[in-house]
């Protein structure tokens, strides 16, 4: 069962190796990396790749590590018994299996998604600790074991919004995704541009990558939003020349695509005005 990347999704050498290794280990691979380098979608094409079914857990800051296991209605079990229903008798009518109930039980192998982690409370991760690592949960409401029938491949996602426990990592084999450069970029144009012309490709990424590279932007644009980009100038059949900007108009085309807050949208406004001054 070996990850060789997708004919939707261009992975490098280093990112399938660690895919790989982690599977072999079995243990939850970690991938860390700024927001829109792929890090959800690997986990979709690593199921697709591999054939097996994804189960997802997207994690908010209201989360916690008990969802993932299974929750008890005891609210709906104390009205059912006031009504006099017999449903009451049975407490397993009240349990709501989670995202991690769901993959041990499940007939085959699946990919267990659990979706920027670092979005919880920090201890959140050290929660699930015992759980991913001995693929096994108690539910004292039943007196039963939940066992995993076949141990599902983990991968957790973070954008390092904050810092994981140690105990944590030492449970996972960790890879972080570094932003592409221009010729993996280029590749991953191509899957979703396909036959882009290759002047309009050069000057779209040389000023990507000068935006990106820019002293004082609060939000780099990301892959997904460079992808978004190119989309608009194809739709509006813009050439290399109508997109090349000087320092008089130093806003890209359509600039909306890559720049996401008024902070950045002035500091190129300011950029524009200095160099209209200097002239």
């Amino acid at each position: 069962m070996k990850f060789e990347g997708t004919k939707s999704y261009v992975a490098t050498n280093d990112l399938t190796v660690a895919v790989n290794a982690a599977v072999a280990l079995e243990r939850p691979l970690l991938v860390k990396g700024e927001p829109g380098t792929g890090k959800t979608e690997l986990a979709r094409q690593v199921a697709d790749a591999l054939g097996l079914r994804m189960i997802e857990w997207n994690i908010k800051s209201t989360t916690k590590a008990q969802q993932g296991l299974y929750e008890y209605d005891a609210v709906s079990r104390l009205r059912d018994s006031q009504l006099g229903d017999e449903r009451v008798h049975d407490v397993s009518n009240y349990i709501r299996k989670g995202k991690l109930w769901q993959a041990f039980e499940a007939g085959e192998k699946v990919v267990l998604l659990i979706d920027e982690v670092d979005k919880a409370d920090i201890e959140f991760p050290n929660d699930l600790l015992q759980e991913l690592d001995r693929m096994e949960f108690h539910v004292y409401e039943t007196g039963e074991m939940i066992r995993a029938r076949h141990r599902p491949i983990v991968i957790i996602t973070s954008n390092n919004e904050k810092e994981l426990p140690d105990a944590f990592l030492r449970r996972c084999f960790f890879h972080y995704i570094r932003f592409p450069d221009p010729e993996t970029m280029k590749q991953i144009v191509e899957v979703h541009h396909p036959g882009i012309k290759n002047a309009l490709l050069t000057e779209a990424l040389t000023q990507f990558y000068e935006i990106r590279d820019m002293t004082g932007l609060k939000k780099k644009p990301s892959t997904s939003e460079v992808l978004d980009w190119l989309k608009l100038l194809l739709a509006e059949d813009l050439s290399p020349d109508e997109i090349r900007r000087d320092g008089a108009d130093a806003l890209p085309k359509l600039h909306g695509a890559l720049l996401k807050n008024e902070q950045d949208v002035h500091l190129f406004e300011r950029l524009a005005f200095m160099a209209r001054a200097g002239r």
